[in-house]
Order: structure tokens, then sequence, then C-alpha cells
């Protein structure tokens, strides 16, 4: 952590050494945003490689919003041994009167984390995550209870055409192929002696085994999913807005391998707030958003996704972490309906130009919260349940020493809330570096002080 302060505490005094400009009106021709994936997380470690955005504004008439956006990233994580290839395009001028959003993205997380389903439900233990210091029971394997593989290639294709000014229809084609299994440990030296991970002291073997996990899913699957509805935008901008309204209502289903019915709602506002800060003025952004399996049942290698009709970033993964609910840990709440808001205050603090390119500071303080609507595999979870009414797992009560539950169903409904705040360094009022620090209040589910850098504002 102290390392990723003192990178972003040198940039900003950097980037603050030069003097102010006033922003020209437009910017033309190409543009290109790069930079390394120095970054850290709990839940996957230092991240190596590098992303960056590609713009192009032709003669300057659409800009702040370009003509024509490249995103791309290729990277690796020191813990979690994940690695993310990504290359997605964005415009709304390559057809005419319509957008086209799409993406092509391969991820491998050979040690993915799975923590169990509903949220405070399920039993956060840390002393069992990832320790290379204890061991399983009869054996020299270290514990990783948490630990499980898998394997992911998506493909998409995003739609919107004009219906009135503000109002878009939308519709698209999102092509899923998982590989899901036991951790695949490389092991690590010590002492001369390797030492592997027991991928049978498992939480995913234990709901494997007990059949909460049916045949169909848990070596992953294969889902196309199809989504159509409504979009209303109007916003000033997109990567940044200072006002405007965008909301998004639709309907997103497989209809392969194991068939599911979600309905999707997003309600975004931005508001100026008329502060005079030579920066410009301060904006109150919020979002209300819903998402919820009306019919079927999601399949566990898909429940964890939040399906957008526009991707800002490479993973559009919750619930939990940078997408949703921010300071907890990656995918905690496996649900199949969940309702959030997410609240932020977005303050710039300086602009100035750079090598003929327009930079600003901000900060966004924000506050985020969230509820089930809709528990996952809660009829599975209630066959294999004691008498008094919760899961336990002799594997996980010797690891611990305890007799606690890994499932307690009376706290599905708990409310989960957090807050923090960020720091962005924006270029061209597009290309947009975060830093968000935030902690989680909810009892059970606390990441500690919660790490999220990438690019843009969440929402």
């Amino acid at each position: 952590m102290k390392k990723i302060l003192a990178v972003l505490a040198a940039a900003v005094l950097c980037f603050g050494a030069f003097a102010q400009e006033e922003e020209k009106e437009m910017k033309t021709g190409w543009s290109f945003g790069v930079l390394p994936t120095a970054t850290y997380s709990v839940d996957n470690g230092f991240q190596a490689g590098a992303f960056g955005d590609v713009y192009y504004y032709g003669d300057g008439g659409t800009y702040p919003d370009p003509l024509h956006k490249i995103s791309w990233e290729g990277s690796y994580f020191t813990h979690s041994h994940r690695m993310r290839l990504y290359l997605a395009y964005d415009s709304k001028y390559l057809i005419p009167n319509m957008r086209v959003n799409a993406s092509v993205t391969y991820m491998n997380d050979p040690l993915y984390s799975i923590w169990g389903f509903n949220g405070a439900a399920a039993t956060q233990n840390y002393d069992v995550w990832g320790n290379r210091d204890m061991y399983a029971p009869g054996t020299t394997d270290n514990v990783n209870y948490y630990g499980m593989s898998r394997e992911m290639l998506r493909i998409l294709a995003n739609f919107q055409g004009r219906i009135t000014d503000n109002l878009n229809w939308a519709a698209g084609m999102n092509f899923w192929k998982w590989n899901l299994g036991a951790m695949k440990d490389n092991g690590v030296d010590v002492n001369g002696n390797k030492q592997f991970y027991n991928t049978t002291a498992t939480l995913y073997n234990f709901l494997s085994n007990s059949g909460v996990l049916t045949d169909a899913e848990k070596n992953g699957g294969i889902s196309l999913e199809l989504n159509a509805g409504l979009v209303y935008d109007t916003r000033d901008m997109e990567a940044a807005p200072n006002k405007g309204i965008w909301a998004e209502a639709y309907l997103n289903g497989n209809f392969i391998g194991t068939p599911y019915l979600k309905a999707c709602m997003y309600f975004r506002h931005y508001i100026s707030i008329p502060i005079p800060i030579p920066a410009g003025n301060p904006v109150f952004a919020y979002r209300l958003a819903l998402q919820h399996t009306i019919a079927g049942e999601t399949p566990l290698y898909m429940v964890q996704n939040n399906p957008l009709l526009v991707q800002r970033n490479m993973i559009s993964e919750g619930f939990g972490s940078s997408n949703t609910i921010r300071g907890l840990r990656e995918n905690r709440i496996l649900a199949d309906g969940m309702a959030w808001a997410n609240t932020e205050l977005r303050i710039k603090l300086v602009k100035f130009t750079l090598a003929n390119q327009y930079f600003y500071i901000a900060v966004n303080p924000f506050f985020d919260a969230g509820i089930i609507t809709k528990p996952y595999k809660a009829d599975a979870m209630a066959k294999i349940a004691a008498p008094d009414g919760k899961v336990y797992d002799p594997v996980f009560n010797a690891l611990t020493g305890t007799t606690d539950p890994i499932y307690d169903p009376a706290k599905i409904k708990t409310l989960i809330y957090s807050g923090g705040a960020g720091l962005k360094i924006a270029m061209n009022q597009n290309f947009i570096v975060s830093a968000d620090f935030a902690k989680c209040f909810t009892p059970g589910m606390d990441a500690g002080l919660w790490i999220g850098i990438g690019i843009n504002y969440q929402f």
C-alpha cells in the first residue's frame, strides 16, 4: 500500500508542478493514453503489465466525446496469478445513428476465490484464505479454503440506435466460455521444498460434493446471453459528466446451457453544484441499480456477472469490489438479485496543460450501500443444513478450530454499506486514472482498507 500511495503522490506532485492553462475549445486527431498496470489489491496482489486507451477526435467537432475509442490491457497479478488480455472498441459514429460497443476478453484465474453465497450469510475467515503457514489436517499442504480456479473467454457486441433525441433502443449478444475446477497452484519454494495448497480442503470442494453445485455448472459451461431494452441519456459528456441523466432498463437472458432471465435497471444522475472553483464546478453523482433474476437460476460461472450495455471497464463483475459496492472482497456477494446505490461528490482540484494534453486532478468522497433481493441457491443450501438451519463443513471447523457455520440464512437480508474517497487524474477529459480507498462497515464483510486502482469513474 505504501508503494501505491508513493506512486500516486509522485504523479500528483509532478503534474501539479506545471502551470495551469485554460483548456482549448477542442481536441483533434489522435490521442493516446498508456500506463503501466503497477497496481495492488488485497485479492490479487501486485499487477504487472500495461493498459491504455486510443482516441480519435477527427476535426474535433465531437470533442470531448471521441469519434472512435479503442481500449486494451495485458496484465498479470502476482498473488492470484491472474492473467488478463482485453481489446475493446466503442463508437457512436462507425454506423450512422447507431452506437457499437464490442470487445474480446480472456482471463485465467488459477487461484480464484469463492466466498460463499448471499453476502453476510457466508462466513468470511481470513485465517484460512491463502495461508501458507496453515496446513490441512493430516497433510503438509497449505490452506486456501476459499480457493478454486476459473478460465474465461468472452466475446460481446452491443448496439444502440436512436428513437428520439435522448432515447435509444439497445440490443446485444455476449458469448462466454468458462472452465471451473480446483486450484491450480504452482507452489512456493520453502527451504528447497515446494509447498502447495490442498485442493480438497476447500469450500468449492464442499459445495461440489454436497450437491449444491450441479454437474452442469461445477466444471464450467457455455452461455450465450442476449439483451434488449431502452437507454435514456442526457449527459453533457460520457467519461465524467457534469450534468444529465443516464438510465437503462433491459432484459438479459441466456438461451443455451442453463437458461435464465434477468431484469436490469440503472438510474444515474449527475448534478452540477454552482460553487465557483477555477478547475470546474463540483458534481454530485449517484446511481440506483437493480439486477434481479426473474426466471431460472444463474449457474455458478455466470452469477458474478454484472451485465452492462456499455463496458466502462474490462471486467463487469459484482457484487463487491470496484464495480458495485466498494470496500468488499472481489465478488464477495453471490446472489440472484441485488439492489444497490452509489453516491459521490466529484471535486476538481486543479487543471493544467502538459505536452499539448489537457489534465485535471479530482477527488471523490463516496458512500455505497446494497441489499440482496433474491438469494442464490437457498433451497440447495437448506437441503444440507443442520437442524438449526445453518450449514456446517467439518473441514472448515477442523481448520479453524471452531464450531462456526459456513452459511447462516438469517443474515441474507443484512444491509451492506461502505464509504471512502478516491483520487482521479484525467487526460483530455476521457482517459481517467482512478484510485479509490474504501472501508466496509457491515460486520463479517470487512476487507480492511480496500484499494481499487484502474481507469474511469465507477459510473
